[in-house]
């Protein structure tokens, strides 16, 4: 398998979310009440999975790979526009996040924002998952023999054990700290 399965893998899933996310905004233009529990569980998982597994193996690993290679300049510009748009979708999630507090600190008029947050998250991921998918991932393989390869397969499985790790101890923490319990550390 290549490097860039498990990547396109991870596409799909994030593809899967944006069907949701679509529902919802479906949802709030009929005039239904804001789902504060699913934007919640939204910002999680674009901040979990989509940013710090995905973009995080894309950026640390293969993006990392990639800079030590002489890139065609058409590639090497995709590659900085992932870059950028990575932390477009940084600050979109974080937008999101902070329509949503509004609205649980009973701000109603924060729903437009919330909405356009949704929209924007929803209408932006489907073109940057394209570009990489079409336009990135498949030239880029070009630039590994089989062994880096087969050594990028790996650095993925072993970067994917560290989060989960990393993912549920910290939330162990945050539910520790909330309840004025000692992390261990």
């Amino acid at each position: 398998m290549w490097p860039i399965g498990p990547l396109m893998h991870e596409h799909r899933l994030i593809e899967r979310m944006l069907a949701v996310m679509v529902q919802e905004i479906a949802s709030l233009e009929a005039g239904a009440p804001p789902g504060l529990e699913l934007a919640g569980q939204a910002v999680w998982f674009f901040r979990a999975y989509a940013d710090r597994c995905h973009h995080g193996k894309e950026e640390d690993i293969l993006f990392r790979d990639l800079k030590k290679v002489s890139l065609a300049p058409d590639l090497a510009r995709i590659m900085a526009e992932l870059e950028q748009e990575h932390r477009q979708g940084r600050a979109m999630v974080a937008t999101l996040e902070r329509a949503r507090e509004r609205l649980l600190g009973g701000q109603q008029e924060a729903r437009a924002e919330f909405l356009e947050a949704l929209k924007g998250l929803a209408g932006f991921y489907p073109g940057h998952i394209l570009k990489e998918d079409k336009q990135f991932f498949f030239p880029c393989m070009e630039y590994f023999d089989a062994d880096a390869k087969a050594a990028m397969l790996e650095e993925f499985r072993r970067f994917d054990q560290r989060l989960v790790h990393e993912l549920f101890g910290r939330q162990v923490e945050r539910w520790e700290a909330a309840r004025g319990l000692a992390s261990p550390r």
